[in-house]
């Protein structure tokens, strides 16, 4: 009996898994069962974006979208790193669902002074030396003002501290930092945020399914032996968080598991010939299999999730911020949010 959900894009893994003995660890043992759950994601056609580089002084990156302008849903938004992948792409999601950037971010040292130009609007990268000014007066202009941070890891308390000075409600989707004093910060100062390593809405709705399956069945798969890949670009050295989180559940369920046996593809021949990861991807990218085989190897599970770019991320962050923006205008009890609390809210575009 199998229950398999595939997407058009996604490529035979059979390479990698027979490489790897994913299918059947016993050769002389037939597989009777397997139930496979696939969650694929792509970046959204549709949309045209042209990009133009100007000057070393101004960064142009005119945005022309082939679609009707979007409503102006008048929510200021601030995406400080916007000068990194992520952060663009969540200023591209941003601009096409209506929100309103304003004219100045954060940035490193490296990123001060430069112009940016996204779709007709500039914005001014301001460095360290400046920001808490920069900052107070930004919130100050637009009182409705929601942040985003995606900045590096070695930046997450030190911004998270910065907003919270200045009273700013935030979208913290930077991974690292210390999680606890992060946490410990937003609630001391009663600021409102979103806090959440996984912004991929979809991903975040199956974290929460294992997460509901290992608290109403513990070791349902006691025995059993799992196994897991995860594929990301090669600039991406350490182990997936959403892989550690999906890897507890799997361990609550009962499954038997060495962290330091998880396959860390970052080889970018592999990840083409092995997992199948589109070329055009192989810089943005997150593919992740988890599979769980019986102790005779006669069953087997697969569970998979697979995202090409970044335009999930983006999209969720999009809802965090509206989300968040409707918590600070009702004036809500709770201050601290994450993206569960996103999810359940529902009204998602």
């Amino acid at each position: 009996m199998a229950f398999v959900v595939k997407s058009p894009f996604c490529v035979s893994r059979t390479t990698w898994r027979g490489n790897n003995n994913m299918l059947n660890p016993s050769s002389d043992s037939r597989i009777v069962k397997s139930v496979g759950i696939r969650i694929n994601s792509r970046l959204p056609a549709g949309r045209d974006f042209s990009v133009k580089m100007s000057s070393a002084q101004v960064e142009s990156l005119q945005l022309v979208p082939t679609v009707a302008p979007p409503k102006d849903l008048g929510i200021p938004i601030m995406v400080n790193g916007c000068t990194g992948k992520m952060g663009r792409a969540v200023l591209e999601a941003a601009m096409a669902a209506g929100l309103n950037p304003v004219p100045v971010v954060l940035g490193g040292p490296d990123d001060s002074g430069k112009i940016l130009d996204f779709g007709g609007k500039q914005i001014e990268v301001h460095g360290p030396s400046d920001r808490e000014s920069v900052l107070s007066s930004a919130f100050s202009d637009y009182p409705n003002l929601i942040v985003v941070d995606y900045t590096l890891p070695a930046a997450v308390n030190d911004n998270a501290a910065l907003y919270c000075k200045v009273g700013v409600p935030f979208v913290m989707g930077t991974t690292g930092g210390d999680r606890e004093l992060l946490y410990k910060t937003v609630a001391d100062s009663n600021v409102y945020a979103v806090i959440s390593p996984q912004m991929g809405k979809q991903v975040v709705a199956f974290l929460a399914a294992m997460e509901i399956m290992a608290k109403q069945f513990p070791d349902a798969f006691s025995g059993y032996n799992l196994q897991v890949m995860e594929s990301h670009q090669a600039s991406k050295v350490d182990i997936s968080g959403t892989a550690k989180a999906v890897i507890t559940c799997f361990e609550d369920l009962g499954a038997s598991f060495e962290r330091d046996q998880i396959q860390l593809i970052r080889d970018p021949r592999m990840q083409i010939e092995m997992v199948g990861v589109p070329e055009e991807h192989l810089n943005g990218h997150a593919f992740h299999m988890y599979h769980l085989t019986s102790p005779d190897g006669s069953v087997s599970f697969e569970f998979q999730h697979n995202v090409c770019g970044r335009s999930i991320y983006a999209e969720g962050t999009v809802d965090a911020v509206l989300f968040l923006a409707k918590k600070v205008k009702s004036n809500s009890d709770k201050r601290i949010y994450d993206m569960i609390d996103v999810l359940r809210e529902g009204n998602m575009r």
